[in-house]
Order: C-alpha cells, then structure tokens, then sequence
C-alpha cells in the first residue's frame, strides 16, 4: 500500500467538496480530492442541469453567505470560462407569515424585493397560478450543477490540486491535532487535515470519530415536467403552503420549482421522500408521491402538461434544524446537512472550509457540531 504525505486531503467529489479543494488549492495548500464514483455520477445529490440560486432567506446568516457565493459564482466563471449561474428572478408566493419575514430580511440586508398582485405575476409568468401573496426577489435564478462540479475540479486541479476519481474512503483514523490518516484500497494519506464533504455518507465514514448530530437520508423524487409553450419566461419559484391547505390537498409539504432548459420544469416537494441507505437505493420514483405531484402540477402549473413528467432521483441529508454542518474537530473538518437548500452556497462553503483548515476560522455558530 503506497504511502502519501499532503496538507489536507478532501473526502468527497460533490459541490461541497469540489468548492473546498478550489479554495485550499488557489490558496497555496497540497491537495488531493478523493470522490468514490465517476465523474458526473447520479448518487449523490450535486448532479443534474439545475439548482436554485437565490439571496431571498428569512435569516441574515444566509443572505450573507449567499451574497458572498454569488460573487464566487462570477469568479468562479470568469476563472474557468464556464456559464453557470443564470439570473431569472424569484417569485415566492403564499398564505403564510413566511413571505413578509422573507421581504423584511432582505429589505434590512439591503437587496429588497417587490410586492406583486397576483394579476401582474400572471401577466409576466402565465406558467404559475398564484396563491394570496407574491413576493418576487429579481436577484435569483439557476445554477447548472454538473457544470459547476466540473468547473470546480478543473480549477482545483490547474491550481495543483490531485484530483481522484473511483477512489472510495475506507477508513480514516486520527493519529494527533495535526495528523489523520485517510485509506483507500491501495493508498494512506497522512495529512494535517481532512475534510469529509460525504454527503449521505457521512454518518459512515464520521459516526464515530465526530459529535455528528442525527442526519436524516432521504431519496427525494422531483420531476421535470414539459413546458406547454417554449417561449414561456420562468422565474425560480416557491410557493408556501400552510397547513390548513395541506391538510385539504394532500400535498407533501411546500413545493419549489425552476426552468430546466431542455429538459422542462422542475417541480419538487421538499424533503418529504423515504429514509434510505445511500448504498441500498433503487433510484424509483415512489408512486403515491408522483401522483400527488403531478396533481399539484395540474393545479397550480397552467403552463405545463402535467402528465409530461419525467421524475429525477437524489438523496437529501438533513439535520434537524436544517441547517448545515460546519466545524472542526482536531484535524477533522465537518460539512454535511445541506440537502434541500445548500447548492447555491457552494463556493461561499468552500472557502469557510478552507479557513477552517488553515486558519481554524470558524463560521457562526449555528453551523458548530454539538457542545461546540
């Protein structure tokens, strides 16, 4: 077994992990990256042709970070020549307290959004039907995320950065504050740091040397769906459903959704799939749920034929707060729990990991592992 010596080796090839070895490579750190698939895999949850970019959070702490993200989009762009993020704008609509706590925050942070009447949304984007209130954010769009992986691993890998595909983690063993060792099957990497960016392997591979908190695996099931008119305009959208429409409807949970060019409209119920073990999936939409989403699509999607649908499969790893995980302990850095919300943020994450492991520069403290 041959034996390696780097500054920090990175477990796990998605966005997360790519956008980590991006910083720690341009800031001067030997790198290798381990991803256990191909490039361009379908198992985790940073494949595909579309994400969500949005500023429009109810909560400073994230506004920030998505502020500072999609400034690293640009540079990210500009760096490797790549289109990735495209603005469209956002439309929120609802009858729930969500939406005025959403147009507070961002109006405080200084990037406000605008009230509609449900008529003028209906005029700009006769896709939708709206419900109660329409709150549209123009700083939002859509991220191409297999476009943004490759992006990240071909800049980390011109910025010095080993780059390793199909090398799956076995194991990883402390051996000080400065020193962890990361196995494969035919190689050790002593290294002074690792981050573990794993995903919905995460509990595997750090269920035993960090104070994980529970993290929920989901196989979620959105569909694209075919737009009726192709010269339709779509803005990213979210519409908040509160629980007495729930309860008569049938539907999931809240429902996201997004122009996929060439491929349709992504719909999407969040976070409400079957508990699964990453290793043991069957990639197979679950029927009861593709049913209650197509009907949300025929009464809420007048733009698109609701019975055109062809269903996407990802995993979502979620803590119970929803909010992510990131932190360091002894030689070890933490970043899991983003699924559901945590793509836009990629870079900006990249670079609270890199700080984390040359610097120890943590980020708020919402992100800490337990009694940190």
């Amino acid at each position: 077994m041959a034996r390696h010596v780097v500054d920090v080796v990175v477990v796990g090839g998605g966005g997360m992990g790519s956008a980590a070895a991006w910083r720690l490579a341009g800031r001067g750190a030997d790198v290798v990256l381990l991803e256990r698939f191909e490039p361009g895999h379908v198992r985790g949850a940073s494949h595909g042709a579309s994400r969500i970019f949005r500023v429009s959070y109810g909560d400073p702490v994230y506004i920030r970070l998505a502020r500072e993200a999609h400034d690293l989009w640009r540079e990210l762009e500009s760096e490797s020549g790549a289109a990735l993020l495209t603005i469209t704008g956002s439309v929120n609509h609802g009858r729930t307290p969500d939406l005025d706590v959403l147009s507070g925050a961002v109006e405080a942070a200084g990037v406000p959004g605008q009230w509609l009447a449900a008529e003028e949304a209906a005029e700009r984007w006769p896709g939708l039907r709206y419900d109660g209130k329409v709150f549209f954010h123009p700083a939002s769009g859509r991220l191409h995320a297999d476009h943004a992986v490759t992006a990240l691993q071909r800049r980390a890998a011109a910025l010095g950065a080993d780059v390793r595909h199909r090398t799956p983690v076995l194991a990883i063993a402390v051996r000080g504050d400065d020193a962890v060792d990361v196995v494969t099957e035919d190689d050790v990497y002593r290294a002074k740091r690792v981050v573990v960016a794993a995903g919905a392997w995460t509990e595997k591979l750090l269920g035993a040397l960090v104070p994980l908190p529970p993290l929920r695996v989901t196989q979620e099931q959105p569909a694209h769906f075919a737009p009726l008119r192709d010269s339709d305009e779509w803005p990213s959208f979210v519409h908040h459903l509160d629980q007495q429409t729930l309860a008569a409807t049938g539907f999931l949970s809240g429902v996201y959704g997004l122009a996929t060019p060439g491929e349709g409209v992504k719909v999407g119920f969040h976070g409400t799939g079957p508990v699964v073990d990453p290793d043991d999936r069957d990639f197979t939409a679950e029927p009861h749920q593709l049913r209650v989403l197509r009907d949300y699509a025929r009464r809420w999607l007048p733009g698109v034929d609701p019975w055109a649908c062809t269903p996407i499969s990802c995993t979502y790893t979620t803590t119970p707060t929803s909010d992510f995980v990131l932190d360091r302990v002894g030689p070890v850095i933490v970043a899991a729990g983003f699924s559901g919300h945590g793509f836009k943020f990629v870079p900006a994450v990249g670079r609270v990991l890199a700080d984390l492991a040359l610097t120890g520069e943590r980020p708020d403290a919402r992100f800490a592992l337990a009694g940190r």
